[in-house]
């Protein structure tokens, strides 16, 4: 008896040491193992196919991924239940364009049944105007939703003909009636509609009935914007043409008893 009393308590130890290890496991993992909570996955609600701008959102549309629950973007759908109609409920529309596999964000689809328009693309503090273009006043048709560009004013008459950048660095949002930032077909517009602030369009609308205005298309690397003067048809009427602005430019040296001087060629 005094053996098997021994044996049990023996026993007992080993159970309950083993339990409070388990215990102890579990609460510095938060119930979970380390790896077994990176595992935990949520469907997240994407894009299975493009989706332009102001395209009523349908399931065909879309797809679903599953994401670590711990990095679900912000305003993510993890299903389609807030994101599909229901029954009598008009959709929803894309208030930014989508590409495939984009996640579907709430603050990028518009409530159910609300009206889609370009000014959505606007920040509170910015207005759009449209521009009358033609192909030449364009870039050939090349600027598109998206695009940053200069623009250009010219007017006056003969040798006081003037060109003048106005302002740098605008964006379009819209050419004719198109606002798809992925729409990349050039087309011969008639009106660009550019992103700009309540004095700029000031400036333009004042620009427009002055004279004829140009765009010019922007590198997406361009900085540093600088001031730049305005240029007559008298300024490039030269006797020679120029020279590119990186060109080398002919010097003589001059020597004058020890002094030696380097002058530039005009």
């Amino acid at each position: 008896m005094r053996l098997a009393s021994l044996l049990t308590a023996i026993t007992g130890v080993a159970v309950a040491g083993g339990s409070m290890y388990l215990a102890r496991d579990y609460l510095d993992t938060g119930g979970l193992g380390a790896e077994a909570a990176e595992a935990v996955t949520v469907p997240v609600v994407v894009a299975g196919a493009d989706i332009a701008f102001g395209q009523p959102i349908e399931a065909h549309m879309l797809t679903t991924i599953d994401w670590p629950r711990g990095a679900v973007p912000a305003g993510a759908f993890e299903g389609y239940a807030l994101l599909l109609p229901g029954n009598g409920q008009e959709a929803r529309r894309a208030k930014r364009a989508f590409s495939k596999g984009d996640v579907v964000l709430a603050s990028k689809v518009s409530k159910f049944g609300e009206k889609v328009t370009i000014t959505q693309t606007l920040d509170a503090a910015r207005r759009a105007i449209a521009i009358t273009v033609d192909a030449q006043t364009s870039v050939g048709g090349f600027v598109t939703p998206g695009d940053f560009v200069d623009i250009v004013l010219t007017r006056g008459r003969d040798e006081d003909l003037r060109a003048v950048t106005i302002l740098q660095n605008v964006r379009v949002i819209g050419v004719d009636q198109t606002a798809d930032e992925n729409n990349d077909s050039p087309t011969i517009a008639r009106t660009v509609t550019v992103d700009v602030s309540p004095e700029e369009a000031q400036r333009l609308s004042l620009a427009q009935s002055a004279g004829r205005l140009s765009l010019t298309l922007r590198s997406v690397e361009a900085s540093n914007d600088q001031p730049l003067e305005s240029i007559r048809l008298r300024d490039i009427m030269q006797e020679k043409s120029p020279l590119p602005a990186d060109a080398p430019k002919p010097t003589i040296i001059v020597r004058r008893g020890v002094s030696i001087t380097e002058d530039t060629v005009r």
